[in-house]
């Protein structure tokens, strides 16, 4: 078996794992959930969160890929024995379905960027902005076509050796993705009332807060770092031996948090100042956003950023999904990066297909209440990642804690009483955590 591919330098992991944990999640679901969700008092909680019980949540998972230097498979095999293979096999399945319908938002993302490009869009009624939403979600070629090259644009990536195909694109995206999301913050912190909109996010108010909002904080921390599926495993285990992976892994969290507010000023501010509702839902980015645009001198510029900027994060987070399932292939059947990219690709892109048509063709096609973009994420939302959670917290803080905690003492170590915090948070708060946000979901 050929020797295991490792990152390039410490950044190109940092970069790659905060764009898989970024992904569409800081840019298009964060603001909309801080908008129905009364603002700071999800904001608050959720970054609480994020910097503890999504810290452990993160380390835990990379530390095992470390330890298990393979796929989830590989390293479930490895680390727990044969009874823990099939929690690997879970997470193989759910990349395929998580991927399955997020290439279809990631094709709209791409429909969108070109309708922005080609000047496309900008206009004041968010009615015909809707009417034009429904009609490229259920024109079958519309939809279909464009999950394809998004898909297509994922597998060249992930076909490539993880330092020249994964890294080299998120060295490049992650920083653009920045400068892009900063200098539509600016312009949108300048137009008159945009203060309403920092109020929102920022200034805490009690009688605002409801468990609900405190819940969807909960589910939000578990989701954006990507935990539960393996796609962190994967990547931590390419970290050479020797690597410090606290430091790394505080450095993925804060990244990921700051992407996560830095998506809601980018949003919030504007809607506020064109006396928008907040709590528009999931089409706050694809129907208001450009009804924002359409308002702002050279707003077809600020669209085409916009736009760039969903589809730079949708590929870094989708490169992540498909690289679980690659290195699974090249892992357990030794097969090469290419056919297991290929393979991986065409049994999403089957299964997406159906996603796709979701919205047009098989928009009452349903079972239960649910078409199959929305099983789909159910049950990977709703179910099987957060299983996958606490799978990791348990195999992790009980089953092979003393090689857990030497894998993470290289120096300077931390001190015992840190260790014993962080295995109270690991096999106590953190499977308390899964629980909720399982049990509620299901509810």
């Amino acid at each position: 078996m050929p020797e295991r591919a490792t990152w390039a330098s410490k950044a190109g992991f940092v970069l790659a794992s905060a764009g898989a944990a970024v992904g569409l999640g800081a840019i298009w679901k964060f603001p909309w959930l801080a908008g129905s969700n009364g603002g700071a008092v999800f904001v608050i909680p959720y970054v609480i969160l994020s910097l503890t019980l999504g810290f452990v949540f993160l380390t835990a998972e990379i530390t095992l890929g470390y330890m298990g230097r393979g796929s989830i498979v590989t390293t479930m095999r490895k680390l727990g024995g044969s009874k823990w293979v099939p929690a690997g096999y879970l997470g193989v399945v759910t990349g395929l379905l998580v991927l399955s319908f997020y290439s279809v938002i990631g094709g709209w993302t791409i429909a969108y960027l070109v309708d922005a490009i080609l000047g496309r869009g900008l206009v004041t009624s968010q009615a015909e902005l809707g009417a034009r939403f429904g009609a490229l979600s259920g024109d079958p070629l519309l939809a279909v076509g464009y999950q394809a090259l998004f898909l297509t644009l994922t597998a060249g990536v992930v076909a490539l050796k993880v330092s020249k195909g994964i890294e080299r694109l998120s060295r490049i995206l992650m920083p653009a993705l920045f400068i892009l999301m900063l200098i539509l913050i600016v312009r949108g912190l300048t137009l008159p009332g945009a203060s309403e909109g920092l109020s929102y996010l920022f200034a805490w108010k009690p009688e605002a807060f409801t468990w609900q909002s405190l819940y969807q904080a909960l589910g939000f921390t578990f989701f954006s770092l990507c935990v539960g599926c393996g796609c962190m495993m994967t990547y931590g285990s390419y970290l050479p031996q020797g690597s410090r992976i606290l430091k790394s892994c505080a450095q993925i969290v804060g990244l990921t948090t700051a992407a996560s507010i830095l998506g809601a000023l980018m949003v919030m501010p504007a809607v506020f100042a064109f006396h928008l509702d907040p709590a528009a839902g999931p089409g706050l980015t694809f129907v208001t956003m450009p009804v924002i645009f359409a308002q702002l001198p050279f707003g077809g510029l600020f669209a085409v950023a916009f736009f760039a900027c969903l589809t730079f994060a949708a590929l870094t987070s989708s490169v992540s999904m498909l690289e679980l399932d690659t290195a699974f292939l090249v892992d357990e059947f030794h097969v090469s990066r290419t056919t297991g990219a290929i393979i991986s690709t065409l049994v999403i892109m089957v299964i997406g297909f159906f996603c796709a048509l979701s919205f047009g063709p098989l928009a009452d096609t349903k079972f239960l209440g649910k078409n199959v973009f929305d099983w789909c994420d159910f049950l990977t939302s709703n179910i099987s990642l957060p299983i996958g959670g606490l799978i990791v917290a348990l195999l992790a803080g009980l089953v092979v804690w003393p090689k857990f905690r030497e894998a993470l003492s290289v120096p300077p170590a931390p001190s015992d009483q840190w260790f014993r915090i962080f295995r109270l948070l690991l096999v106590v708060a953190c499977p308390i955590l899964v629980v909720i946000v399982l049990v509620t979901g299901l509810l």
